[in-house]
């Protein structure tokens, strides 16, 4: 008895169970079926276009074109009014005309209404200008002769919504066109852009690809000054993903590249970032090496703020490995380049650097000089005087002991 109940009762579940789905699946039925229409695929006639899908005299052209510059006018006035729903349906009314101009103005009109609508934040709107926008591509696509002038548009367009892939995608048939044709600038141009796009993406493996292509393109051609560019672009590159060896070869032929060109004063910031590197993949020996180039060439150069990086970086160095004496010498070091580039935070912070690195070696009387000689530049500066006074007192009941 007690069995059939539960079988009654699962029946009854299931029952209802599928009573609901079937409800829900209509509601979401009659949902669609009552979805607005895509507002740039209304057929209504419209009185700007009196005869549609007729082709239109110059003259036809010139006053359509007129009245659909008006309309964007029109839509730009609501939108600064607050008004955005009347403003895009304006914009949308005008997209629709546009077609009767040609795919060209057609996909510029797209472009510059998808970017109000990407700022405006209107979704569902750069949606439906993006699935225009690869309709036109495909089109565009089928015809035996493919035009240049459309691509790039459509291109210019996808970057205009925020589409980065599909515009990479224009923009790589656009270069091989470009490169079937022997047009070395605009193929240049063009695997630029497509870098740039995915840099500002933040895809850093193929935009380093992207770069790397155009760097050995600009030293086949000897073209110094944009290979230059691309290795700035590549170490940038190489930083933000961590990638620090290849980072350390395109710095290095950068350091090359402007002790070749006699660009001095360039070399120690990058000697700088190469010890950085070394230092991070764990390489040691290599980082001091580079950290006392950047702090030699920057002193030559009298760059004593940049020698004064390069010394401090040094010093955590030595004190990593426990060359306190090491440390100190080169403390000496720092507080003169401090002092050349009147540097007194630096300065203040150095004395209280080889304060603690004496108190490491436990010679406490040297600690104590140290501290009240940072002491006393905390106290032309009004800054970290407390702290500079509490080493030293604890010092002293230490040697009072």
């Amino acid at each position: 008895m007690i069995q059939r109940r539960e079988k009654v009762v699962v029946t009854t579940a299931i029952a209802l169970w599928l009573c609901c789905s079937s409800i829900a699946l209509a509601q979401r039925q009659e949902s669609s079926s009552n979805a607005s229409p895509n507002p740039l695929e209304i057929t209504t006639p419209d009185p700007l276009l009196p005869r549609p899908n007729q082709p239109l005299s110059p003259q036809e052209r010139q006053s359509l074109a007129t009245a659909l510059d008006q309309l964007n006018i029109q839509a730009q006035a609501q939108l600064a009014a607050g008004n955005s729903i009347g403003a895009f349906e304006i914009w949308n009314r005008e997209l629709r005309l546009r077609r009767a101009l040609g795919a060209l103005a057609e996909v510029q009109a797209l472009g510059r209404v998808g970017a109000i609508a990407w700022s405006e934040n209107e979704t569902t709107q750069v949606q439906i200008i993006t699935r225009r926008l690869q309709a036109i591509q495909q089109q565009a696509q089928s015809q035996p002769t493919v035009d240049l002038t459309l691509l790039r548009s459509l291109g210019y367009a996808y970057q205009q919504v925020r589409s980065p892939q599909q515009a990479i995608e224009v923009y790589k048939q656009i270069l091989a066109l470009e490169r079937q044709a022997q047009n070395t600038v605009a193929a240049d141009n063009t695997l630029r852009t497509i870098a740039e796009l995915h840099l500002s993406w933040f895809d850093y493996s193929q935009a380093a690809k992207s770069y790397e292509e155009l760097r050995n393109l600009a030293n086949t051609r000897g073209n110094r000054v944009s290979e230059v560019t691309y290795l700035q672009q590549l170490a940038y590159i190489y930083d933000r993903a961590r990638q620090y060896q290849q980072a350390i070869t395109v710095k290095q032929r950068l350091a090359d590249l402007y002790l070749n060109e006699a660009q001095f004063t360039q070399v120690p910031a990058l000697r700088l970032a190469i010890a950085s590197d070394y230092q991070a993949l764990g390489q040691t020996q290599q980082a001091f090496e580079n950290y006392q180039e950047a702090y030699a060439s920057a002193w030559s150069l009298r760059q004593y703020a940049r020698a004064g990086d390069a010394l401090r970086r040094l010093i955590v160095l030595y004190r990593s490995q426990g060359q306190f004496a090491e440390a100190l010498q080169t403390s000496q070091i720092l507080l003169e380049a401090d002092n050349k580039a009147a540097n007194f935070y630096g300065l203040m912070n150095t004395y209280d650097q080889i304060g603690q690195i004496h108190l490491q070696n436990g010679d406490e009387n040297a600690a104590l000089t140290a501290f009240e000689q940072g002491l006393a530049i905390a106290q032309q500066l009004q800054y970290q005087q407390p702290y500079f006074t509490q080493q030293i007192q604890q010092i002293q009941q230490q040697l009072a002991q």
